[in-house]
């Protein structure tokens, strides 16, 4: 490109490295995200019988990590390296992968307000399968146990859901020895206990309603977190705000980029025949023929 001419127009730098440094950061995040993610599948065997990963009845969490992971990594790359080689198809694919994500997530919210009974069945129904699937995959075991234990709840809308799992329900053929109990995470926590009693839920749904109260949370989880968000809602409208705010910035800095980027090849003007560089068999003719 040397002798190039350009007129009035030049790619901001400013905009450039930013978007650059901005994606580099999700590039990087995006692929330690999916490597843990592979690491996890690699400890649980996943990826010496790829056909397990459809045999779980609940949410696997690793595939939060893959998603989110490979998500930010396409993005990061896609906004890295366009800014970086001034490549227009590359920010202008960043830009519409962005549009596209927040297109679903504007998308998610309305139907969320509009359909808010539907959405409750729904997660009734997701959380009950996992529940189902509760000692089938210690990482949704943890994420169960985490759940309940942060909105200090037991089961879907109570602690009966858990009839649902083969190891805690109350019929008379059940062998386990957690028969008619719930997990530990649905247990109240005493302050001055230090070890967590994992065996505290055994045989308490044999008790009496009355007095279930005094040993496990008997609220479930679906009405917590309701509960939660309408004490949290400035919070939650707050991040979902910035997240907003943040991807239609860099949408902004991207097309801002591609018209700085595409108005440069526009105004490019070639030199003139007598500045250009010619091999050396042709010099001696072109200068006769022009001269």
């Amino acid at each position: 490109m040397s002798g190039n001419h350009y007129k009035g127009h030049e790619v901001s730098c400013c905009i450039k490295y930013f978007i650059f440094g901005f994606n580099i950061l999700f590039w990087l995040l995006g692929m330690a995200l999916v490597g843990i993610g592979l690491w996890a599948w690699s400890e649980k065997g996943v990826l010496s019988n790829i056909s397990s990963i459809t045999d779980l009845g609940g949410l696997d969490p690793v595939w939060l990590f893959m998603v989110v992971g490979g998500v930010m990594f396409i993005l990061g790359f896609a906004g890295c390296i366009g800014a970086l080689r001034e490549n227009t198809f590359l920010l202008k694919f960043f830009s519409v992968f962005l549009g596209i994500i927040f297109f679903l997530e504007l998308t998610t919210g309305v139907l969320a307000f509009v359909f808010k009974d539907w959405i409750k069945d729904q997660l009734n129904l997701f959380i009950n399968n996992n529940i189902r699937a509760y000692r089938d995959d210690i990482d949704l075991q943890n994420l169960i146990d985490f759940t309940q234990e942060y909105w200090e709840c037991c089961g879907a809308f109570g602690a009966d859901d858990w009839n649902l799992n083969i190891y805690f329900n109350c019929t008379d053929g059940n062998p386990s020895r957690e028969k008619c109990g719930v997990p530990f995470s649905c247990c109240t926590k005493d302050p001055a206990e230090d070890v967590i009693n994992t065996q505290c839920g055994y045989d308490i749904r044999a008790k009496p309603d009355s007095e279930q109260k005094d040993y496990i949370n008997v609220k479930g989880c679906v009405p917590q977190f309701e509960k939660w968000l309408q004490d949290n809602l400035t919070l939650v409208a707050g991040i979902f705000i910035g997240v907003a705010l943040l991807q239609i910035f860099g949408i902004c800095l991207a097309q801002n980029l591609v018209s700085d980027i595409e108005a440069v090849q526009a105004s490019w003007v070639p030199p003139p025949l007598s500045m250009r560089r010619l091999p050396p068999h042709f010099s001696k003719k072109a200068s006769a023929y022009y001269s």
